[in-house]
């Protein structure tokens, strides 16, 4: 494999992400150019991308949609990676990468699997893995939609990478929680925005179908105790959905 760097721009979104952005950042050293927007970080992040070589720019928060395009934009590629602070190119990926390079279609966007690591552990099953993203693209045919949540690439076509990136999701239970709060409060506002009802039966069933497609249909017993955990977590975020989507309703 060249050692050359391959004309390819790392894109990341970050706010106080010094727990994580070197290992980000270091693990795609093969690519020529590396540019993080940050969200105004209070922690160390700048000084550890820019001692790292990357371009770091600020910019307020737009929401996740508008904020991956808006890094896009800055890059000073046309084939983009992008990767959240958390993520990291596994070599077995890099490799694959940059095998391929010279037969990647512009008109295509890039599927790669996400493995993550959670509780002492690679969780395999559950809905967790293979996780694929769409991360690898051309910005001129391909484009993040322009939504405060779930966002992801628009593209022509697609086509999938066989090698993982390894996802660093949670550092204790306790983040899980937070990260749960969070995004059901941003979906129980989508889901009223989409005109969406509250419905005390599907506050009742969903949770519950929930659980039963991670732990059974897609066994996530298989991941033992921690397998058991992110089930019920899974449930109790669409608890928390609908939920917060009564509470808005209540007081709208």
């Amino acid at each position: 494999m060249s050692k050359e760097k391959l004309p390819l721009s790392l894109v990341v979104i970050t706010l106080n992400e010094e727990k994580n952005i070197e290992r980000c950042l270091k693990s795609a050293d093969f690519v020529n150019d590396i540019i993080v927007l940050d969200s105004f970080s209070k922690d160390k992040t700048k000084d550890i991308c820019l001692s790292l070589g990357a371009r770091f720019l600020e910019q307020s928060w737009l929401g996740f949609g508008e904020q991956k395009a808006k890094a896009v934009s800055l890059a000073n590629n046309d084939w983009i990676l992008s990767l959240d602070a958390d993520e990291e190119i596994t070599p077995e990926l890099r490799e694959e990468i940059c095998r391929r390079w010279t037969s990647l279609d512009e008109n295509k966007g890039y599927y790669i699997p996400r493995i993550s690591f959670y509780l002492n552990r690679w969780i395999r099953h559950g809905g967790w893995y293979p996780d694929y993203q769409l991360r690898l693209f051309h910005r001129k045919k391909s484009h993040w939609a322009p939504v405060p949540i779930h966002e992801k690439v628009i593209s022509p076509s697609t086509e999938k990478f066989n090698e993982p990136m390894a996802h660093y999701v949670f550092s204790k239970i306790s983040d899980q929680v937070v990260t749960n709060d969070k995004y059901s409060s941003l979906q129980a506002i989508q889901m009223l925005e989409n005109g969406k009802s509250f419905s005390y039966f599907h506050l009742v069933t969903k949770p519950l179908v929930k659980f039963i497609e991670c732990y059974v249909y897609k066994r996530g017993f298989m991941d033992g105790l921690p397998g058991f955990i992110i089930a019920v977590s899974a449930g109790y975020s669409v608890f928390l959905k609908w939920a917060k989507l009564w509470e808005l309703e209540k007081n709208r």
